[in-house]
């Protein structure tokens, strides 16, 4: 199976070069990786221009976004950019965070889940972060969920699901229409995947109420809206942020938002988050 990387890049000079030595080292290698140059005024540009000199299935292209690292739509427009330049000759798609260490056999891992199970829509690894010089698994980690830093995509699955929302929480539902789709994800606990920049570390003030505003347009409703608030504002021990989250979703509501999921996906998604939920209770 062919592997196609698109890493998306803002200001990555400290990282760039380790996740890149990672993805060059896989006993699998990715066909192609493309670089995408995200109004970057550090050296990123020429620290992945070295490796270009030495890798031919490297390539960076360069976009102008805002300088903000607002989450969600800045980085899938910049993953569109890279996407836009390869061929559809692949068999895996992935979307790369410009932080991260891989183990040496990830790619050759999740090419093989790939292949053994025909249903596997999407499949990843685990972030860790380090604290007191031990490498930790970061909070915000879920199971049933793979970070938006390390997604990988079956071609027919990604084409299914329509590719990935330039929103906030798209990295929430491209596992949830991909489910809508009958296909299914796949968490690989024991590839352990080194996060070097924990998530959320650069957002700005003015995110400060785009989950709420992406709860409301993921049809979430008002119930599972505020379970899911109180949920990831203690996983981010910073309970203020459920008073974030609601304003942004009763902003979006009141300003008639657009939604990012039709009438059906909504149901869809409402009726899995509840048995979901009522799984992890009883």
């Amino acid at each position: 199976m062919k592997t196609y990387i698109v890493i998306p890049t803002h200001n990555e000079e400290r990282f760039i070069a380790k996740t890149l030595n990672s993805l060059v080292s896989q006993t699998l290698m990715p066909k192609k990786i493309v670089v995408v140059n995200d109004n970057s005024t550090d050296n990123t540009c020429a620290i992945v221009k070295d490796f270009i000199h030495q890798y031919n299935f490297i390539s960076l292209v360069h976009t102008n976004a805002s300088r903000d690292h607002m989450p969600g739509s800045k980085v899938i427009n910049a993953f569109y950019k890279g996407y836009a330049t390869l061929d559809k000759d692949y068999d895996i798609i992935c979307k790369f965070d410009a932080d991260l260490i891989f183990p040496k056999d990830y790619l050759e891992k999740i090419t093989t889940s790939f292949k053994k199970d025909g249903s596997l829509g999407m499949v990843g690894g685990f972030c860790y972060i380090q604290k007191d010089q031990n490498w930790v698994l970061e909070n915000l980690t879920n199971k049933d969920h793979i970070r938006g830093a390390l997604k990988a995509y079956r071609k027919a699955c990604f084409e299914n699901i329509n590719g990935l929302k330039p929103a906030m929480g798209w990295d929430t539902i491209d596992e949830l229409l991909a489910q809508y789709h009958n296909w299914t994800i796949k968490t690989e606990s024991q590839l352990q995947v080194k996060h070097l920049k924990p998530t959320g570390n650069s957002y700005t003030p003015k995110a400060r109420y785009k989950q709420g505003e992406a709860f409301y347009s993921m049809r979430y409703g008002f119930w599972i809206t505020l379970i899911a608030s109180i949920k990831l504002a203690l996983l981010k021990k910073q309970p203020v942020l459920v008073i974030d989250y609601l304003t942004g979703y009763f902003k979006a509501k009141r300003k008639k938002h657009t939604f990012l999921v039709s009438e059906t996906e909504g149901k869809f998604i409402r009726n899995l988050r509840w048995k979901k939920m009522k799984q992890k209770i009883f």
